[in-house]
């Protein structure tokens, strides 16, 4: 169930996706004069297709992993002379970069809107709330402590553990003084903690900014009370069932959800005997958990449950809810923190600071789509909203093959007076293939590895 949920979830995102960023070039190419032959979604046989007024031929075909939107050009084939003015490779420059930009546009569009509809239906968080600070740690040296709330990273306002993080991440290389600014509860007025960083986060593959502070966010405590039961892993086999509480494991007592992970990680393979509270009942189970190995060759224990949910006291919760107007205005700046967030990863990636690995392909996507798809609909609304943000600024790269490599040749075009050579786009066209196709292929190798 699981997978067809992933699976559909994926074709539902990226269907929306490349329908909106089709839909700016189609929209555009019609409003400068262009006539289109065809909008696709999807590659391949068409599994459906109509024709409109204009000749404009609407299909969707069998590979969902793209579109595209094919536009009368002369460079293509031969154009009827009654047609040629309505040719793309006729109209200006400028209408051309006009088309070519729509795309990634209406990509960004998207998630403005997305985000607006988020902000004015308001959406709940978690007051960044500090749990545990590790001794010797970066934030214990700064003075850090348990029950401070963080309202700032560098110098920015934060409203929960989302925006921390990501303040966070935006800060990966930065060399010199991380800054945080907390208060205790009750308290309004602001204290700034000062953290010396180097290289901050540089070579750590996933990055972990709150691991690598030493900082633990707080959590209500967590009862050994099993939330959800995976096919076909140790839990099952055992007979355990969502509700079902741990109460003693090989006849030790269990004091939490974390005493029984740290437990269970210690016994791979071993045999253990669970005591189980169930609708009253107290139940004797047979617990094998299965070996998980690490990258550093050691192993630890699996059994494949989670823990159920915990309702959070309602001091620690916050809901973020804003009028149609100022919603905008939210979502605008929402849009531009996380399209700059991006192309800055994007840079860091190029230039070493972030590892390649943190590279996402279709797998990566389905598995992300599926699991904020039963979190529930904000969660579904704001990975999409981030997807689009990041197709919108992968097609604006200056890579022959992408929206942004043809605009690079239309401003050449601009500025020198006279297009770029047939010949020199030809080599940038195999360029451009062979580096889109090297990037799929680590994306898909890095989803693999993680399933791996």
């Amino acid at each position: 169930m699981g997978l067809i949920q992933n699976i559909l979830a994926v074709i539902v995102v990226l269907g929306l996706l490349i329908t909106f960023h089709e839909f700016g070039h189609f929209w555009v190419a019609r409003r400068c004069g262009v006539k289109v032959l065809r909008f696709s979604v999807g590659f391949g046989k068409p599994l459906w297709s109509r024709h409109d007024r204009h000749g404009t031929e609407f299909a969707v075909a069998a590979i969902p992993l793209g579109g595209y939107v094919k536009m009368l050009d002369e460079r293509e084939g031969d154009v009827d002379p009654a047609e040629r003015d309505q040719a793309f490779n006729r109209k200006s420059v400028w209408a051309r970069m006009a088309i070519v930009a729509a795309g990634p546009i209406a990509n960004f569009l998207l998630a403005l809107v997305a985000y607006w509809a988020l902000f004015v239906a308001g959406t709940t968080t978690v007051v960044p709330v500090i749990g545990e600070v590790t001794p010797a740690s970066p934030a214990a040296e700064a003075g850090l402590h348990e029950g401070l709330e963080i309202t700032r990273v560098q110098g920015q306002p934060v409203r929960s553990w989302d925006e921390v993080n990501l303040k966070l991440v935006a800060a990966i290389g930065v060399s010199g003084e991380l800054t945080l600014a907390a208060r205790d509860e009750g308290n309004s007025r602001d204290e700034t903690y000062r953290m010396p960083v180097t290289d901050w986060l540089v070579g750590q593959d996933p990055p972990q900014p709150l691991v690598s502070l030493g900082v633990t966010p707080w959590r209500p405590p967590m009862p050994a009370v099993i939330g959800q039961v995976m096919d076909g892993e140790p839990a099952q086999a055992a007979g355990l069932r969502a509700g079902d509480r741990v109460i003693a494991l090989d006849g030790e007592p269990v004091a939490d959800w974390a005493a029984l992970v740290t437990r269970v990680r210690e016994r791979p393979n071993a045999t253990l005997a669970l005591g189980v509270e169930r609708e009253g009942e107290r139940l004797e189970l047979s617990l094998t958990p299965r070996a998980n190995t690490l990258e550093d060759g050691s192993e630890i224990g699996y059994i494949g449950a989670g823990v159920a949910t915990v309702e959070w006291p309602e001091k620690w919760r916050r809901e973020i809810r804003y009028g149609p107007i100022d919603a905008m205005g939210q979502a605008v700046g929402r849009t531009a923190e996380m399209t700059v967030l991006t192309f800055d990863a994007v840079r860091k990636m190029l230039v070493g600071l972030i590892s390649p690995t943190n590279l996402s392909g279709p797998i990566t996507i389905a598995r992300i789509a599926g699991d904020t798809a039963r979190s529930g609909l904000e969660s579904f609304v704001g990975f999409m909203a981030y997807l689009s943000i990041s197709l919108g600024v992968l097609n604006l790269l200056p890579i022959p093959v992408l929206d942004g490599g043809h605009l690079l040749y239309y401003v050449i075009e601009a500025i020198r007076g006279r297009p770029v050579s047939e010949r020199t786009q030809a080599v940038g066209l195999k360029i451009g293939l062979a580096l889109v196709g090297t990037l799929m292929v680590m994306a898909l190798y890095f989803d693999l590895m993680r399933l791996w």
